[in-house]
């Protein structure tokens, strides 16, 4: 089977700095380090690096042949994305001590994705594949439904948050990612809470705490715990924790597994620097030591 990402492509620029800045505040950087990144690319990487084939349907600058050629090196299929006439989306990330951070993003090329594109990427998609979404991109409900009426597993990471797009795709969705944050957001706007949203799995991420997997045919629900690490970056943790559990199911693995192998591989993630580069391969997730 294979995954296909309608996702965002950018360039990401980090800074380290002493704290993260506040409204009026100035404050100087003492590093700079640039990576591939946005949602869907971190994704796309963490999907390939678990071992499954991976197609990216996205959109860069004329500027952006290099994010393109990165991808292609971590193993992703990118011959659905096209080159417009519009800048490379970016980020501006703040990163501090603690490894917390906070992100100014630029969208671009991201926001002017074609149907058409979308189509003709997914007209040869086979039926069990999976479609995955975040919202860095536009035309996410349209390919959503493209994707459910030609049989695929249709899986959403409602991130950045946006509760109208939310409610754009759930009509679709068979697999739901939220972190505790957005699960609450979302509940204050539906009055539903994450294991009432009809959608056949949904999971929620915790942090330092695991995530929570809501399984509506059986009506239960599975904590995993995370895994105790010291970060030193959380950004990118999310993508890759969503990108090996896609994965792993794509691979047929159930969600116990499917669950604990992406925390592994997020606890990794996590006592690295950058997004999209440094993603651990899956020999690295499942030979590390805890």
């Amino acid at each position: 089977m294979a995954i296909w990402n309608l996702g965002s492509i950018n360039a990401d620029m980090v800074y380290t700095m002493p704290h993260l800045p506040v409204a009026g505040e100035t404050l100087a950087a003492s590093g700079l380090d640039q990576f591939l990144g946005g949602k869907g690319a971190n994704m796309s990487v963490a999907a390939a690096r678990a071992g499954s084939v991976v197609h990216h349907i996205g959109a860069v600058g004329p500027e952006g042949d290099w994010a393109v050629a990165r991808l292609m090196e971590y193993g992703v299929d990118t011959r659905s994305i096209a080159t417009l006439d519009l800048p490379t989306g970016h980020a501006i990330i703040a990163v501090d001590q603690a490894g917390e951070n906070q992100i100014i993003l630029y969208p671009g090329a991201n926001r002017a994705i074609s149907e058409d594109q979308i189509g003709q990427a997914l007209s040869t998609a086979n039926a069990g594949d999976i479609l995955v979404l975040q919202n860095e991109t536009n035309m996410q409900a349209e390919a959503a439904k493209m994707a459910r009426d030609l049989g695929l597993r249709v899986a959403y990471a409602a991130a950045p948050f946006d509760a109208q797009a939310v409610r754009q795709v759930l009509p679709y969705l068979d697999l739901l990612f939220l972190n505790q944050v957005e699960a609450e957001q979302l509940q204050q706007v539906t009055g539903q809470s994450a294991d009432a949203l009809g959608v056949t799995d949904v999971i929620v991420t915790l942090g330092a705490q695991g995530a929570r997997h809501y399984s509506a045919s059986s009506g239960q629900a599975l904590d995993v715990a995370a895994l105790p690490v010291t970060p030193v970056d959380t950004t990118g943790a999310g993508d890759t924790f969503t990108g090996y559990v896609l994965s792993a199911l794509d691979r047929g693995l159930p969600m116990p597994q499917a669950m604990s192998l992406a925390a592994r591989a997020a606890a990794l993630m996590v006592t690295r620097h950058g997004t999209a580069d440094v993603i651990p391969d899956l020999k690295e997730v499942q030979s590390a030591r805890f």
